[in-house]
């Protein structure tokens, strides 16, 4: 359970490898100091901040941002070291609050590699305050404990520093502030202002305010989401039976922690050392990388400062994480974060813009004397002109942070390891099946309606938190284009195909098996590259008895892993039992099924994903509009995805409209031939 601690109040922190995930309302500066047992910080080399962001067991952010996640590994810290305080500073060369009285409480929360919460804090009461010490981890007899500290100085970061025994304080702080100025962060304030040399920064704007804005809890979203990251980039998506925009959130923190699968990205191996990421241009080791538990790796690699005037170059990986794996997720998910923000404000300002002229304009009607004659056409003219300044000025912005984005994805794309990359990515002609199961895998892209040619890659964390529903069903964005029936139904199970693949692709030989229901017989053809390629656990299903058979034996199954777990004994499940990850596709839905297969179907789909079952629903939601409300329940717990483009998802920050686009095999292509053969020949071979 998190312990929800207040100023002073201490507790156990019951592992050693951490993350500190801070959020506030404006771009902060995130730092730490190494304390010995009396607290005294044993000269610069003690203090770890965006221009010297890696020390022994501690890494912070090389940027000032509204999100920071710092990893610590406490093991690694050196044996003289029995106290780190995390510190927080505005930005003294940005353009923001000049106090933190003046932006909402930050939020500090203290978690386990895998996402579960261990304590949290919200740093109350400050006022004149520009750096505040947000939390001390420390060592006593032994063990570590947390303790809420939220002492703020005026001074500023060279006044806490001061206050550390530092006699280098004034100095430091300055090396501190020219590395955020020189662009070696990669964030700057929302609305996104270019620090002098123009590097980009994670934004964190304002949510623009509106109907369909603002708290994603009162948007058009469907209950519940999925789990995400921001920096889980993407863990988190809820979808909306009704097609209405449902909440996609991209991080643990959004969601309830996921638990590691064994061997995992959340399984340490302490025979691992640091794995530095390849420098820009060398070969990309797409291998998952091992944990560690010595001290994390060095940074990113972070692109030459830009001349002035000129945005800095983007660099693959330029994020924070253990790997570089992590590294791109957390990347990608801020591309997504980025974008979200910076169309919030655009679109905020041609609101305020619109707003603004409609006012001007209702003034000079509203007085007689300017109705009419060259007074009121010059109002007018006015009015006009200054809305398209506004929206001009605006667009200038968007697009500049549009061009940053779209260079930093050129970038990006090519260096996303297989579970990321798209089906066109030159890296699947190289596919080898893992040897362990990566941190999330891409489920199709996204993109706003402004911006149809960026696509911001959707990743969801593995393993999955709830079932997929392909939506075979007429899409929202509906037009003469798609109005064949049964063209919908041959796209979503062609769909469901290419996701089955992905899911496949993405688990070692042996740890995912593939089951399907298909009670009429009618996807035979969609289903012939899995059944061709020997890749699912048993030959589709199809009939009363076929359905009843399959359903039975995973129901049976989730049965006996919960008896397991609520018992205590993991370990007595009987002999032969089969561990391994299980996907069951369900064709047609509801036709063939009775209420017993019903019940069960609506059972593995709340139930199964903590048992390692996982349900895929190819189905059109008006086909079960007899069973009435009783369904709502399992489409509303289901990820709603679609064969066409639609925009049925949105954002938990602002509530955009995203557009989700399937992902595709390109025309004529046997990428998905080759990752499937490859799966079945790993297969064959560990059975034996």
């Amino acid at each position: 359970m998190t312990a929800e601690l207040v100023r002073g109040q201490n507790h156990p922190l019951s592992e050693v490898r951490l993350e500190i995930r801070i959020s506030a309302g404006t771009p902060l500066i995130a730092a730490a100091t190494l304390g010995d047992e009396h607290g005294r910080v044993r000269g610069t080399e003690g203090v770890v901040h965006p221009g010297a962001p890696v020390l022994p067991g501690l890494e912070v952010s090389r940027q000032a941002a509204a999100g920071h996640r710092l990893a610590v590994d406490l093991d690694a810290v050196p044996a003289a070291v029995h106290r780190v305080a995390v510190l927080l500073a505005l930005p003294a060369t940005a353009a923001g609050p000049a106090r933190f009285g003046a932006v909402a409480a930050p939020f500090v929360a203290v978690t386990g590699v895998d996402g579960g919460e261990l304590a949290s804090y919200t740093i109350t009461g400050l006022d004149a305050e520009t750096a505040v010490i947000a939390l001390e981890l420390y060592r006593r007899q032994d063990a570590w404990k947390v303790r809420a500290v939220g002492q703020g100085y005026a001074g500023g970061l060279a006044e806490l520093l001061a206050d550390q025994a530092l006699p280098q304080a004034q100095h430091l702080a300055r090396t501190v502030d020219e590395a955020v100025a020189r662009g070696l962060a990669r964030s700057v304030a929302s609305p996104p202002p270019r620090s002098a040399d123009g590097g980009r920064s994670r934004l964190a704007a304002a949510p623009a305010h509106g109907p369909d804005q603002g708290d994603p809890a009162s948007s058009q979203a469907a209950p519940g989401t999925m789990p995400t990251q921001p920096a889980a980039p993407y863990g988190s998506h809820a979808s909306s039976p009704s097609g209405q925009p449902a909440s996609l959130s991209p991080h643990p923190e959004g969601g309830a922690p996921q638990p590691p699968y064994p061997g995992g990205p959340g399984t340490p191996d302490p025979t691992a050392g640091p794995q530095p990421p390849a420098p820009a241009g060398s070969p990309i080791d797409y291998s998952h990388p091992r944990r560690q538990t010595a001290a994390p790796p060095p940074p990113a690699p972070t692109a030459p400062a830009a001349a002035p005037g000129r945005p800095a170059q983007p660099v693959a990986g330029d994020a924070t994480g253990w790997s570089m794996e992590e590294r791109l997720y957390n990347q990608v998910w801020g591309m997504f974060e980025d974008l979200a923000r910076t169309m919030a404000a655009y679109r905020s300002a041609v609101d305020f813009a619109d707003s603004r002229r409609e006012k001007e304009l209702d003034q000079v009607l509203s007085d007689p004397r300017s109705r009419l004659g060259g007074h009121g056409d010059a109002a007018r003219e006015a009015a006009h002109a200054r809305h398209a300044q506004l929206v001009d000025q605006a667009r200038a912005v968007l697009d500049r942070d549009l061009a940053q984005l779209t260079a930093e994805s050129e970038v990006v794309e090519p260096a996303l390891p297989p579970a990321y990359a798209g089906w066109d990515n030159p890296v699947w002609h190289g596919y080898r099946v893992p040897m362990e199961i990566p941190m999330a895998v891409r489920l199709g892209d996204l993109n706003l309606p402004e911006t149809p040619s960026l696509r911001i890659p959707m990743l969801v964390r593995l393993p999955l938190e709830r079932g997929l529903w392909i939506d075979s069903g007429r899409p929202v964005q509906s037009d003469d284009a798609f109005t064949d029936e049964e063209e919908l139904r041959r796209l979503a199970m062609e769909t469901a195909v290419v996701h089955t693949a992905r899911l496949l692709a993405a688990h070692p030989a042996g740890e995912f098996g593939v089951h399907i229901v298909d009670p009429a017989g009618s996807a035979a053809r969609a289903l012939d590259p899995l059944v061709r390629t020997g890749v699912l656990a048993g030959p589709p299903a199809s009939g009363a008895a076929g359905v009843a058979d399959v359903l039975g034996r995973l129901t049976q199954r989730v049965d006996l892993v919960q008896m397991a777990v609520r018992g205590g004994a993991p370990d007595a499940l009987p002999p032969g039992f089969d561990t391994s990850g299980q996907l069951l596709i369900v064709n047609d839905f509801p036709h063939g099924f009775d209420d017993r297969a019903v019940t069960q179907l609506r059972y593995l789909a709340d139930e199964g994903p903590a048992a390692g079952v996982h349900l895929m629903m190819v189905a059109d939601r008006e086909d079960a509009a007899a069973y009435g409300p009783l369904l709502d329940p399992l489409w509303r717990s289901l990820l709603r995805l679609t064969p066409v483009p639609d925009d049925h998802l949105a954002d938990p920050w602002v509530g955009h409209a995203w557009t989700y686009e399937p992902p595709r095999v390109p025309p004529g292509s046997q990428v998905l031939q080759h990752v499937l053969t490859q799966v079945a020949t790993a297969r064959r071979d560990w059975n034996g």
